[in-house]
C-alpha cells in the first residue's frame, strides 16, 4: 500500500515558551507520520535568543524528517537588543536554520517556496515587496503539473475576526492575484495562533483560479488564543490514481493543554484545479471527535 506524501506545518512554537508535555507529543507525531518535509512557519522562538533557537534547532532535528523548510517570524529578530535588531536582525536565526531566509522544497508531490515576510523595522507587521512577488511567480511558472504548489508566509494574507485585520501581510493583495495566476495553490501562514482554512478565490480580485488560505495555530507554545489548543497542520497528497484533478487534504491535530499527545480534529479535502465551481463546491470538511483513543 502506498502511503500518501505527507507535509507537516508547524508555526509559531515560540521556543521559550514552549509546553514541554506539547513538545513530546509533537516530536511523537512526527515520527509516526514520517513527514517527507516540515515547514516552520515563522516565530520558532519568543525572543530570538541563542538558547532559544538552539532548543529549536534540536527540536527540529528530533523530528527526523528527511527536509525541513523554516521562516522567520517577527518574533525571530531581536527586540530588545537594539545592537543586534540594527546590525544582525537574522544572524541568530542564521545560525540556528541556516543562511536562506527563503527556501525552496521540490519533490513529485509538492513545491514549497518560503517568503521572508518580516523586516527589522516592524514589530510584528509584515510585508512582502514587489521583488519577492515576481521571484515566487516565477519559480511557481516552472511548477510541474502534479506539483502542490504552496507559498509560505509568516502573517496571513486573511484572517476571519476583525480583530486580526491589522496582522494581515502588507502587499497581499498584489501577491494573491499575482500568485494565483502563477499556478498557487495554498498560501500557509501563521502569526495570529487561530487555525483555519479558507478559499481565497471571491475574497480578493483577482484570483482567477481555486486558492486557499492555511493558517496553523500555535504549535507547543502557552500563548493559546481564542480557547484554541496547540495544533499543527498536516497536508497529504492525494493520489492522482483515476483522477482527473489534483487535490489534497489538510488535517488539523490538536494537542490540548496537559494532554500527551496531538489528536486529529478536523479534515478538510480541497480540490485545487478548478477555477468554475464555488469554493463551496471545492472543500469537503468533516470533523474528527478529539478523543484518546482516536488516531493511536
Amino acid at each position: 500500500m502506498t502511503t500518501a506524501p505527507l507535509l507537516l506545518q508547524i508555526s509559531d512554537p515560540h521556543f521559550g515558551t514552549e509546553v514541554p508535555t506539547a513538545v513530546r507529543a509533537l516530536e511523537r507525531l512526527a515520527r509516526e507520520h514520517s513527514p517527507d518535509v516540515v515547514v516552520f512557519s515563522g516565530d520558532i522562538t519568543q525572543r530570538a535568543t541563542r538558547q532559544q533557537f538552539d532548543a529549536a534547532r534540536a527540536f527540529a532535528d528530533r523530528l527526523g524528517a528527511r527536509d525541513v523548510v523554516a521562516i522567520p517570524g517577527n518574533h525571530d529578530i531581536p527586540l530588545f537588543q537594539l545592537g543586534a535588531r540594527l546590525l544582525s536582525p537574522y544572524g541568530r536565526y542564521r545560525r540556528a536554520f541556516g543562511d536562506d531566509l527563503e527556501p525552496v522544497f521540490e519533490s513529485d508531490a509538492w513545491l514549497v517556496i518560503g517568503v521572508n515576510t518580516t523586516r527589522w523595522y516592524r514589530h510584528e507587521d509584515g510585508e512582502v515587496s514587489t521583488e519577492q512577488i515576481e521571484r515566487v511567480a516565477e519559480r511557481l511558472s516552472r511548477a510541474r503539473p502534479e506539483q502542490v504548489r504552496l507559498v509560505v508566509t509568516h502573517q496571513p494574507v486573511l484572517v476571519t475576526r476583525t480583530e486580526d485585520e491589522k496582522n494581515r501581510l502588507h502587499g497581499r493583495e498584489d501577491a494573491v492575484a499575482r500568485w494565483s495566476a502563477a499556478g498557487a495553490d495554498l498560501i500557509l501562514g501563521g502569526h495570529i495562533h487561530l487555525p483555519f482554512v479558507r478559499p481565497l478565490q471571491g475574497a480578493f480580485t483577482p484570483c482567477p483560479r481555486a486558492m486557499w488560505a492555511v493558517q496553523a495555530g500555535t504549535a507547543v507554545s502557552t500563548r493559546l488564543r481564542s480557547g484554541q489548543p496547540n495544533s499543527v497542520n498536516i497536508l497529504r497528497r492525494a493520489s492522482s490514481m483515476g483522477m482527473s484533478r489534483r487535490s489534497c487534504t489538510v488535517e488539523r491535530w490538536d494537542c490540548a493543554m496537559g494532554d500527551d499527545r496531538f489528536v486529529r480534529a478536523d479534515v478538510k479535502e480541497l480540490l485545487l484545479d478548478d477555477a468554475a465551481l464555488s469554493p463551496s463546491l471545492l472543500m469537503h470538511s468533516s470533523s474528527i471527535p478529539s478523543f484518546r483513543g482516536a488516531d493511536r
